[in-house]
């Protein structure tokens, strides 16, 4: 409350921010895509592990925040002090754990891992800001995999994390379509970043045979400034060849 002219007058609460949230922001994919939302006008909270890494101061407008989206009590948390500053509009899943090799390799630790991060992850963020989204008729932009599609030997369980977030993302749109949220699920293949931190390859040099991360982000930006009420619901991005590079193994 404040006087003007011997009278109390309750002051008007501050606009809230236009926002947008990143999951997985700390590097790769994710990283590219909350600068081009910083450089579009967004005030972009960025959820990531360890921001440490980054080689590059982050552009105005970017918050990071320090939690594990496997911790559904902190995800609750930190979601709700965003929303206490902003309205989100955008919010990008994009957050990826990869585990790759024969299926009987891998340990339940690996299994849940992949659920949590890929799968349920983007589930409770959804969760926690459809109604938010329904008024801003915003996005949700789902950051699949081109494995969503495809049968996947020596990655089965990744595979279908990916299948069902794509499965997730499609029946989501026709739910809440009507209230003007755009569903987006976006299917990168080979793109040079961590998530292939635990496996036995990664994208090969070959220029043509790899994305980078901006050019995941250039794809982000292409859906959101589409013409209101004309949503691309699935767009899969690939390199023009078809090749990986095997890591060297590590002399003892």
């Amino acid at each position: 409350m404040e006087q003007w002219r011997g009278q109390e007058v309750e002051q008007a609460a501050p606009p809230k921010k236009k926002g947008a949230l990143v999951t997985g922001a700390s590097s790769g994919i994710g990283e590219a895509i909350s600068r081009m939302l910083c450089e579009q006008g967004y005030e972009v909270y960025g959820i990531g592990r360890d921001f440490s890494r980054q080689k590059k101061p982050m552009p105005a407008g970017f918050w990071p925040i320090c939690c594990d989206v496997t911790d559904a009590g902190a995800l609750c948390r930190a979601v709700g002090q965003i929303k206490e500053e902003a309205v989100i509009e955008v919010l990008v899943n994009n957050a990826g754990c990869g585990y790759y090799g024969l299926h009987e390799e891998l340990n339940p630790a690996k299994i849940k891992a992949l659920v949590r991060t890929n799968l349920e992850a983007p589930l409770v963020l959804c969760n926690l800001l459809l109604r938010d989204l329904k008024r801003a008729k915003g996005y949700i932009i789902n950051i699949c995999s081109v494995t969503a599609r495809e049968s996947n030997p020596h990655g089965c369980a990744y595979g279908a994390t990916k299948a069902g977030l794509l499965s997730f993302s499609q029946s989501l749109f026709e739910e809440a379509r009507k209230y003007g949220v755009k569903v987006v699920s976006i299917l990168p293949d080979m793109t040079v970043s961590d998530l292939y931190r635990n496996a036995d390859f990664t994208a090969d040099e070959e220029p043509r045979a790899r994305l980078v991360p901006k050019e995941v982000a250039e794809a982000v930006q292409f859906v959101i400034s589409r013409r209101d009420g004309l949503v691309c619901t699935e767009l899969a991005l690939k390199p023009q060849l078809h090749r990986i590079a095997r890591k060297k193994c590590k002399k003892m």
